[in-house]
């Protein structure tokens, strides 16, 4: 994975500047600007901070396709999930789709 690309995209997706991303990181923006300017890889901690400035997790940074991000919300459907039998998962998997194809 480019990570640099990964971030230049990540600005460009929320139509952020380096200054911003400095800004709402924490960091100092000469971090951000030399990151590109010296074409180097963060250090984790600078990643880490970069990820939590745009709401993202390491592991969402460096996924390769869309992850879905474990909200409570999500947290607690999965768990009621598993406690349903085979039919009651195919009854709320066919209402979910319904809302799904209306929307």
């Amino acid at each position: 994975m480019d990570v640099l690309e990964r971030l230049r995209k990540l600005l460009q997706e929320r139509g952020w500047s380096e200054y911003r991303l400095a800004q709402v990181s924490g960091l100092n923006e000469s971090t951000i600007s030399n990151i590109y300017r010296r074409n180097t890889l963060p250090t984790i901690p600078t990643l880490e901070a970069i990820c939590k400035a745009f709401g993202i997790t390491l592991s969402q940074f460096f996924a390769e396709s869309d992850m879905v991000e474990m909200t409570p919300d999500v947290k607690e459907l999965l768990d009621a999930w598993v406690s349903l039998t085979p039919e009651q998962k195919r009854i709320v998997l066919q209402v979910a789709k319904s809302y799904h194809r209306d929307i």
